[in-house]
């Protein structure tokens, strides 16, 4: 497998916004690590999807509003957030930058954002811890056995992460074939540093005639109970990622989820899912105004932001743009990413007579069959 370029230690001159670093991240990963990166699972219907769907959404803007007194502040969860972009949980990052997360960790400490740690992580969490901002989160897979489970999790208590973001919706996780076709295998260095002490749990046997899906992978998936007992361990707000039907959205809400990431994996999970964008107006009805909801995947620029905060979320994560930035810059990459995207959200706020986050709604989404 061919090697990465070394990131830039000062900005690319070519970088004129927050998408750009998409085509530039080709430059710097090699061509097996970026298949596994940009691509999606199945026939990537899902990734491309999501993509459309922003593209889809039309604004409309309001004249003559006095925007002076601007800001893109906000409380989530009971805490204060300078922007409503947060970095989304990415495994192995160090795939991008032999630093990885901790200079994730980095850039969000250094910008003010709001900052996801994978359990996958290519870096430990006590060491991110040591480089992240206030505003760091930790995300949470279920493991085999209920004690390694715990265990991440008083780690990440231990670590001072103020939320728990719990991920339901990847309990199979299927090869790429984008990456399978680039030729990419895991390199040994690249590792889950967060699991990295645990002892192997043993293998599940199978009998003739059974499923290695039904009787095997999903046989330690969590379900409902598995959720209700996290729930009774921590504190911490626990946010689920992955919800994409109201149903489940109520049901969540109902059990004590503080909030929800409404989300399909940035198309690596099941092929054929609406694109996050298009059901997240119906999950905010479900749960009503006033519920926590956060919305990933199809992120890439400042107006994808304006539009899913019109459509009903109070935040947005952004996972495969922080990796490219990192692959570009390092560190230096991912702030200048995010301090793009924020200034392309306070233009789109400002050309749509939008002052605040509180001032963006429907209204300035456009229908073609709506009147004035």
């Amino acid at each position: 497998m061919q090697e990465n370029r070394p990131a830039l230690t000062a900005l690319p001159a070519d970088i004129r916004c927050a998408q750009d670093y998409v085509w530039a991240a080709e430059h710097f990963l090699s061509p097996e690590r970026h298949a596994y990166i940009a691509g999606g699972c199945g026939r990537e219907v899902t990734l491309a999807a999501n993509h459309a769907a922003f593209d889809a959404v039309r604004l409309w803007p309001r004249l003559l509003r006095d925007v002076r007194h601007g800001h893109l502040a906000r409380t989530l969860l009971g805490r204060p957030l300078q922007h409503p972009i947060l970095l989304a949980p990415v495994a192995y990052q160090t795939l991008a930058h032999a630093r990885g997360e901790i200079e994730v960790a980095r850039a969000a400490a250094a910008t003010d954002s709001g900052f996801v740690l994978s359990t996958l992580a290519g870096c430990s969490l006590e060491a991110v811890a040591e480089q992240a901002g206030e505003e760091r989160w930790f995300q949470l897979y279920f493991q085999e056995t209920r004690e390694i489970t715990l265990d991440l999790l008083r780690r990440a208590e231990a670590a001072a992460y103020k939320v728990l973001v719990v991920t339901l919706d990847s309990a199979i996780k299927l090869p790429s074939p984008r990456a399978e076709r680039a030729g990419f295998r895991m390199p040994d260095d690249v590792q889950a540093a967060n699991l990295a002490h645990y002892p192997p749990v043993a293998p599940i046997t199978l009998e003739r005639g059974q499923s290695r899906i039904f009787q095997g992978v999903m046989q330690r998936a969590p379900g409902w109970d598995d959720l209700a007992w996290l729930l009774q361990q921590t504190d911490l707000p626990v946010v689920v990622k992955g919800v994409l039907h109201p149903a489940d959205a109520t049901r969540l809400q109902s059990l004590g989820v503080a909030g929800l990431i409404v989300s399909n994996h940035g198309g690596r999970g099941l092929d054929g899912v609406p694109a996050s964008l298009d059901v997240l107006p119906c999950i905010r009805q479900a749960v009503g105004a006033n519920y926590p909801l956060l919305l990933d995947s199809g992120i890439q620029a400042g107006s994808d932001v304006f539009k899913a905060l019109a459509l009903g979320a109070d935040a947005v994560l952004v996972g495969r743009l922080q990796t490219y930035a990192l692959a570009v810059a390092g560190a230096l990459g991912v702030a200048h990413m995010l301090r793009l995207l924020r200034e392309e959200l306070e233009a789109c706020m400002a050309q749509a007579g939008c002052a605040t986050l509180a001032d963006i709604s429907s209204a300035m989404i456009f229908k073609a069959t709506q009147e004035d």
